[in-house]
């Protein structure tokens, strides 16, 4: 063999090699890619079933009594804010301690709204506005023993700590010298009730449990009780018939 072909045979060798070298490194990668893509889809899915079981798990554990209340919950330690509208529902409850008063800017909206009224004819009374964890405690009392039961009491008087009036937002509102429709279905179909009705969204206030919306909300239609959001929201659900959980998306 010539020394030519002594120096060109190691050097195909070593070129051999060091191909077959590359296709396994490539194949080692590729397979080690697969590995860790195939772990990444593993350890998806494994968070997408957990996922899944705790959804179930809560809505199994969400069971409601009879006055649309889940069984079992306890008072929260802090309010519920969601898109920073605070919550106060069958669904989501008040800290016992939680004791703002009434809203200021509520307030000043209310005076608005009762100045324009009265351009108009109307002269109005928030009856009712804030009121405290224990004043509910003896309303919602007075309530049970008067209807002759929770059940019927929960249609129109929320439980203590699940009061929207807790919250400071809240205003019952009727007509001064139609006292007898104050917290009465009758005032709706009074002409400062449908004033009200039309006008309030205008002023920042909605009509919180309006007709027709009782499985949505959890209560039964109150055309006094108006909730202070803010006009832009207000406008928003009044234009579109709806309600504080359905433009926030929530359950009752």
């Amino acid at each position: 063999m010539s020394k030519k072909n002594h120096i060109e045979f190691p050097f195909k060798m070593m070129a051999s090699f060091a191909v077959f070298a590359l296709i396994m490194s490539g194949c080692g990668n590729k397979d080690t890619e697969n590995k860790e893509e195939q772990s990444s889809k593993t350890t998806e899915t494994f968070h997408e079933d957990i996922e899944t079981q705790d959804s179930k798990k809560n809505e199994q554990e969400e069971v409601r009594d009879a006055g649309g209340y889940i069984v079992g919950q306890e008072l929260p330690k802090k309010a519920t804010y969601i898109n920073d509208i605070l919550i106060a529902s069958k669904k989501y409850p008040l800290p016992a301690d939680f004791a703002p008063g009434e809203d200021p800017e509520a307030r000043a909206a209310y005076e608005k709204l009762y100045a324009a009224a009265l351009l108009e004819g109307y002269t109005f009374n928030a009856f009712s506005t804030y009121r405290s964890y224990d004043r509910q405690v003896e309303l919602y009392a007075n309530y049970v023993n008067r209807k002759g039961g929770k059940e019927a009491a929960d249609r129109y008087s929320a439980r203590p700590g699940y009061s929207e009036h807790q919250t400071g937002l809240a205003f019952d509102i009727g007509e001064v010298g139609n006292e007898q429709l104050f917290a009465d279905e009758g005032f709706g179909a009074t002409e400062a009730g449908k004033w009200l009705a039309k006008n309030a969204h205008k002023f920042g206030f909605i009509m919180r449990y309006p007709e027709g919306k009782e499985n949505v909300t959890g209560y039964m239609h109150e055309a006094w009780h108006f909730r202070y959001v803010g006009i832009d929201i207000a406008k928003d659900i009044y234009s579109n018939k709806s309600t504080l959980e359905e433009y926030l998306e929530i359950g009752k």
